[in-house]
């Protein structure tokens, strides 16, 4: 589990790896999250939201890494697939995929408030829209 979690908006992979030493929070606009396993949250997130297959896109090498180093900090992208589910979700369909993942991660033994996941999902979506308005990416940082 991840104890440190942002995602934000770079214009590409080159800039985005910059964060990988100090986080993204200086140059790109940010979301902080914490304590779940965001690699494996946004594999989930994409399931859900484009009914994909969790195994098809491990295989497929979701999410993408973009920079790592030896102290477990990690760089990724959000999958084009994903910023578009996320982007055209509305309120309604966000909420569904809220307690769905909620309930999800339930099962596993993880704990993740429904409002909270909410939250969680909702600030995503309209950090993605930014992005894709401005012709940019959504990328997530880990420590």
């Amino acid at each position: 589990m991840s104890s440190i979690v942002e995602f934000f908006v770079a214009p590409d992979d080159a800039s985005a790896a910059l964060a990988l030493r100090t986080g993204p929070r200086r140059a790109f606009e940010s979301l902080s999250f914490g304590n779940f396993d965001a690699d494996e949250a946004v594999v989930e997130w994409e399931c859900l939201l484009a009914h994909g297959s969790f195994e098809e896109l491990v295989e497929a090498g979701e999410p993408r890494s973009v920079a790592q180093d030896d102290s477990g900090c990690v760089v990724f992208a959000l999958s084009p697939r994903l910023s578009a589910a996320l982007a055209e979700a509305d309120h309604s369909r966000l909420q569904n995929v809220a307690v769905a993942w909620s309930l999800q991660r339930a099962e596993d033994g993880e704990v993740i408030d429904t409002e909270i996941a909410r939250v969680i999902l909702g600030d995503l979506a309209a950090l993605v829209s930014t992005a894709r308005r401005r012709g940019q990416d959504v990328y997530c940082w880990v420590a």
